[in-house]
């Protein structure tokens, strides 16, 4: 598979590192990263907990000191600048800092005010254009998770920053809430705000322009979701198989399986795109395993994940 996307080495670089790696203790959370992200895109950082993206943001925003290498946000050292790239980025944390107390208001009243920013035109037409007016005077402890997200958001923005930090900022919302807020990530990129959003959810990957997958503190592939698809090395196929545990379990054994998986009703396969295209039913029948349809599927971006992972395991 291809690791990392060239880069057009004329573009607007907003977010860039080298060998950037946090140590705590012996333990490594960020492994010699190499990150550029250009102006205008949408970065999905994809991984499980824990596998250094939260620590990234952190890095990149100057509230953690890299171990060793060094990072550039918006064209200034995060290590020497960490206060002037706080002030030109927005930042949302995975648990909202709000103030339970404060109404809508009074909490985006409070942040705009640590900006600086006091103009109340600009309070009010956040609270309408990310559709707050109606809620502006509850407390915010009253509120569900999906209007505290919508606020949290509103304070990450108030300043007008062109680059924006989302660390896992859908988890816990249920999934309309979550498509409502990745359509008010579009309309910020759209209006040109860089956007950095980490994630565990590998469907909102295929949100994203750009993609990088971490695992273990490592990158391991860096590019547009479609390109990374198409360069799984290897085919997919759905297995209707009966039965279809023993199915799962004597394929995750054959050698020439990159990854068996259960989905819904079936099972997702990924072979090598050279292995015989009958493999997958000669293993099954050889187990005495029926199989009923054996069908070509598209690539998902869970499956590239989950081969990346697999390799890294391995190797």
């Amino acid at each position: 598979m291809q690791r990392f996307a060239a880069h057009d080495q004329t573009a607007n670089i907003v977010i860039h590192t080298e060998n950037l790696t946090r140590r705590f203790g012996d333990f490594v959370a960020v492994d010699h990263l190499n990150l550029d992200v250009a102006v205008g895109q949408v970065l999905g950082f994809l991984g499980p907990n824990g596998s250094g993206k939260t620590t990234t943001i952190r890095m990149l925003l100057g509230l953690l000191h890299p171990s060793e290498g060094r990072a550039e946000v918006l064209g200034l050292d995060v290590a020497a600048q960490p206060d002037a790239v706080r002030a030109r980025t927005g930042y949302m944390s995975q648990k909202f800092a709000l103030y339970g107390e404060l109404t809508v208001f009074e909490n985006l009243a409070f942040y705009a005010g640590v900006y600086g920013v006091n103009e109340a035109a600009r309070l009010h037409g956040m609270l309408e254009s990310l559709g707050l007016v109606e809620v502006r005077n509850q407390r915010v402890h009253s509120l569900s998770t999906g209007w505290r997200q919508r606020l949290a958001l509103a304070t990450a923005l108030i300043h007008k920053p062109g680059l924006l930090f989302l660390d896992e900022p859908t988890s816990g919302v249920d999934p309309v809430a979550r498509r409502s807020f990745w359509d008010l990530i579009y309309e910020l990129a759209a209006q040109g705000v860089t956007i950095m959003v980490s994630t565990h959810y590998m469907d909102e990957a295929e949100y994203c322009t750009h993609v990088g997958v971490m695992r273990a503190g490592r990158l391991l592939a860096l590019d547009e979701p479609d390109r990374l698809k198409r360069a799984l090395p290897g085919q997919v196929w759905e297995v209707h198989a009966a039965p279809m545990l023993d199915a799962l379990d004597w394929l995750e054994a054959q050698p020439f399986v990159l990854r068996a998986a259960l989905a819904g009703d079936h099972l997702r396969v990924v072979i090598p795109t050279d292995a015989p295209s009958d493999s997958i039913r000669r293993a099954l029948l050889d187990r005495s395993i029926q199989v009923q349809t054996l069908t070509p599927g598209a690539a998902t971006m869970e499956d590239v994940f989950m081969t990346l992972a697999t390799a890294t395991d391995a190797a």
